[in-house]
């Protein structure tokens, strides 16, 4: 889980300022945490009120995502998910936006199959993002997310990605000059997931990403999420990104982790 709030970290500052190399600081004190790591918290926050038998997850969810989230109304949040977010009787809106796919990675280290990992994340992204696109980018999202963590190889999980959901026929180099800000699951997924599968550790995962340019924040966290699977997370970087969230926000990821153990390096 810290995988994806790290990338939400690192890229903060490169949403609206797109910075196309891998050579920044990587958590600088221009870094801050975003509705990314807010709402990816949520969902840990969900699963772990609903496990094992998962009952009420999207009930849970849209409750969790209100409590989490409410108190941070200048974190980032779009103007559908934001009226969502306080209203007192949130309906899903049939959104596409990346949001979807962004805080999902709990799902991915959760579900102890890949069918479950995808009824997971579809559960909790149907509350709000409940286009079918906005569904799909979930799934694709935290099934990498599972693929990752249980030894898959990248070819692999490449295949996967490939026949279940995106075409990945593009490079990182190829697609960086022209690639613009865009909300949408469909053009920020298979981006953030072929930044994952071309890097050579965590660090190198979230700047390369970062790197991509466009929505920075999102497009990292979610690549984020699928590099901790992978490589673990170097301990110093753990270390500095939690001295970014909040005493409320730390111990919702402790307590996740605690049922859920993170793979960390040094």
């Amino acid at each position: 889980m810290i995988g994806a709030i790290i990338g939400d970290i690192a890229g903060s500052r490169f949403e609206w300022d797109n910075y196309r190399a891998k050579d920044f600081d990587l958590l600088s004190d221009k870094c801050f945490f975003t509705d990314d790591s807010i709402m990816s918290l949520a969902v840990c926050d969900a699963l772990l009120k609903t496990v094992p038998s998962y009952k009420g997850l999207s009930r849970q969810a849209v409750l969790s995502m209100q409590k989490i989230g409410r108190p941070y109304p200048q974190s980032g949040y779009g103007g559908s998910f934001y009226h969502w977010i306080y209203s007192d009787d949130p309906e899903p809106y049939g959104s596409f936006g990346n949001g979807a796919a962004m805080r999902v990675s709990a799902c991915g280290w959760a579900g102890e199959s890949l069918s479950e990992v995808r009824k997971l994340s579809k559960e909790v992204t149907k509350v709000s993002h409940n286009h079918p696109e906005g569904i799909k980018g979930a799934e694709a999202a935290a099934s990498a997310v599972y693929l990752a963590r249980t030894g898959e190889t990248k070819e692999d999980i490449r295949k996967y990605i490939e026949e279940k959901y995106y075409k990945l026929n593009f490079t990182i180099d190829e697609i960086r000059p022209t690639y613009e800000f865009n909300e949408t699951c469909q053009d920020t997924v298979p981006q953030a997931i072929e930044a994952f599968l071309e890097s050579e550790s965590f660090e190198d995962a979230i700047r390369t990403a970062v790197s991509v340019g466009g929505d920075s924040d999102t497009l990292a966290a979610i690549t984020g999420g699928m590099a901790e699977a992978y490589y673990g997370v170097p301990k110093d970087i753990r270390e500095k990104a939690g001295q970014f969230l909040d005493q409320r926000l730390t111990k919702i990821l402790k307590t996740f982790e605690q049922k859920y153990p993170p793979k960390v390096t040094e």
